[in-house]
């Protein structure tokens, strides 16, 4: 498995080890959690992005009325 050095504050430091010592986890096993967990989020945030520009390039768009009969199911004044 590859290996990177990271540099991060004092604070962050003192948290992740308190947390590694509550759970008996090391460091870098709660670090590279956090890492995949971040990627993971961000990642899917940008492929529904692409997603949605992409359906929006092909004409894809809900109409106004269908908008506002959503909002008001939610009790929400769509306007």
């Amino acid at each position: 498995m590859p290996s990177m050095s990271v540099r991060i504050p004092e604070e962050i430091e003192q948290k992740l080890a308190i947390l590694a010592e509550s759970t008996g986890r090391t460091k870098s096993w709660i670090t590279n959690q956090a890492i995949q967990s971040y990627l993971d989020r961000e990642l899917w945030q940008i492929n529904e992005i692409k997603k949605a520009i992409r359906e929006a390039d092909s004409g894809q768009f809900s109409i106004d009325s269908d908008v506002k009969n959503t909002f008001s199911k939610w009790g929400v004044n769509a306007g």
